[in-house]
């Protein structure tokens, strides 16, 4: 069964920075496309970015220019940098494989 952990959420002023890391345990990691979704309270959880196998991104149009996935397969990670956060992109940030969710990570955006 595969395992996602990601860590690297907080508490952060608007305009501020993050970075999102998830580790994943899956064997043929660098073959998969990986992807953040997120989840703000009484909203569906919506896909955020993604990162295939031969590092081709999509991103959400509210993202974009904002946030930058990335992965580096020999240590099976995949990475969200956000910034100029918005209070609108307070949420739980989850890590997403083909098969399994991570545990999520949570992003508040407050002055």
């Amino acid at each position: 069964q595969v395992q996602l952990v990601e860590s690297g959420g907080g508490l952060v002023q608007p305009g501020g920075s993050l970075r999102l890391s998830c580790v994943s345990s899956r064997i043929g990691f660098s073959f998969v496309t990986m992807g953040w979704y997120r989840q703000a309270p009484g909203k569906q959880r919506e896909l955020v970015a993604e990162i295939g196998s031969g590092r081709g991104t999509n991103y959400a149009d509210s993202v974009k220019g904002r946030f930058t996935i990335s992965r580096d397969n020999a240590k099976k990670m995949v990475f969200l940098q956000v910034n100029s956060l918005k209070p609108e992109d307070t949420a739980v940030y989850y890590c997403k494989d083909p098969t399994a969710w991570g545990q999520g990570t949570q992003v508040t955006v407050s002055s």
